[in-house]
Parts: structure tokens; sequence; C-alpha cells
């Protein structure tokens, strides 16, 4: 009996784990390391289903924040938004090391009303305007997400790798503008400036619209927030961690989910 290519493209799509068929929000650089006088980068940002290629919508860039190698914000140029992606420029004008990051922060609302189920997205300003004071089983989560890469034009440096101690963060224990295929780095994470332990990560290698699985590897961090992680090959990657917990900053919101995620480029030998 043959199966038709749509029903056996279902049947693997069931079979892939939840994170596997989840769209991923990514930051990809040009370079990341470079050299030379009066450097440029362009970076691309989008939400994917396949890993690094544009096919679902851009990446808001409302909250881009961009730390030079001396900690202080450099403006993006260029910027422009299209049907899949976004882009924008950044001009290294100082040796160092850059942090490019889309910092996210809201909360998101279910309730009834009159037989139907609402929904809400938005900032702690707007929900006392737009959502309904006394709204039937009403739900209010909060939710704080990191999308981040780095970039270093000459000798790198560590001032802009300094954490704001808000939400999820990476701090490289290992420079993240350091990274060699056979050799292993280690990292940190921190929830609110403290160390996050016994969360998971998952690191997906660039590629995965031309094969038949992710080819992820997982790592859990320690009582100290640390894990180390042995790039098997040159490429690109792209790292991914969660919590959920209900120490949220909003009085409105009963739950808290904090994502991270990084873009990492790791060096031939």
């Amino acid at each position: 009996m043959k199966v038709s290519s749509k029903i056996l493209a279902l049947v693997v799509a069931l079979a892939l784990p939840l994170s596997a068929q989840a769209h991923k929000a990514w930051l990809l650089p040009s370079d990341t390391v470079l050299s030379g006088a009066d450097p440029w980068i362009t970076v691309d940002a989008a939400v994917s289903n396949d890993l690094f290629y544009f096919n679902h919508v851009p990446l808001r860039l409302d909250a881009l924040t961009i730390s030079g190698p001396d900690g202080q914000p450099v403006s993006a140029e260029n910027s422009a938004k299209g049907k899949y992606r976004s882009t924008f420029d950044v001009h290294l004008s100082e040796p160092g090391t850059y942090r490019i990051a889309v910092v996210n922060a809201g909360l998101f609302a279910s309730w009834e009303e009159n037989g139907k189920p609402k929904r809400w997205r938005g900032n702690a300003e707007s929900f006392a305007s737009e959502v309904p004071k006394h709204a039937r089983d009403l739900k209010v989560s909060q939710s704080a997400g990191r999308i981040e890469t780095f970039v270093t034009a000459g000798r790198p440096n560590e001032i802009a790798l300094k954490p704001t101690g808000t939400g999820l963060e990476l701090v490289p224990v290992t420079h993240p503008n350091d990274l060699f295929a056979g050799e292993a780095a280690t990292f940190k994470l921190l929830l609110d400036g403290e160390p996050a332990k016994d969360l998971s990560i998952e690191i997906i290698p660039d590629g995965i619209r031309y094969r038949d699985k992710q080819n992820e590897m997982t790592a859990t961090s320690d009582k100290d927030g640390q894990f180390s992680v042995t790039w098997p090959s040159a490429g690109r990657y792209w790292l991914h961690a969660e919590h959920e917990d209900d120490k949220t900053s909003m009085p409105q919101a009963t739950q808290r989910r904090a994502s991270y995620s990084a873009t990492l480029e790791v060096l031939p030998q």
C-alpha cells in the first residue's frame, strides 16, 4: 500500500518532540569575529520553522539593545522589516566584544466573556485599561525573553557580557567568540542574577532544513548554573533554555515564564 507524501510528513511531525516543531526566534550576524579597519556586520532577525531560514515571520526589533565593548549602547543602522525577516547593520567602531539582544517582557491573559474565550497580550500599563477588572476565570502569566548573539572586532573583552540581573541570562565562562570544533566550552545561566540550577539546555546545529532530525545536544546546569558543551563540528548553533515559576514582578500575574536563546558560531580548528 502506498503512503502519500502528505500523510508521511504528518506521521513524521507527530513523532517529533514538541521542541522540534516549535518556532525558533534568532539573531544571525553576518560575521562573529572580525579584524581590519572600520568593520561592519549585518544581522538578520526572524522567527522560523527551520533554524536560520526565513520562512515564518520577522522578529520585531522594538526591544533591540546593542552593548558596545565599553558597555555603552550602540545604535543599529539601516533597520528594515520584510515579509519574513528583519535586518539591521552594526558599525563596530571600537575594538572588542559587542552584545546584540532583543529583550522582551510582557503579560498574557485569558478569560471568559459572554460564554466565549478571550485572550490578550500586552504590558502592565495597558493591562488595567484593556482587561476587564472582574473578568471571569481570569488567568494572567508573565513572560520575559532574551534573544541574543555576540560579535567581536579585534581583541575580545568582557565588559558587554556583564549580566543585568533580570530574567534568564547567559554568562560566558568561555568567551562566546572563542569557540572551536572539538573543544569544550563552559557557560553559566543566571535567573535574576542568581545561579539557575537544574535547567535543561538545548543546543541545535545549523542545517536542520536538510536533515530529518534536529541533531540536538542537551545539557543540564549544575548547582552553580554552569554547563559545558563540546562542539562536534564548526558552524552556527542555536542555544535555548526555559524556566517557569511563580516569582512574578507584576502583581496581576500568577506565573512567570523566562526564556533565553543565543546564536553562537563555532570555528574550525
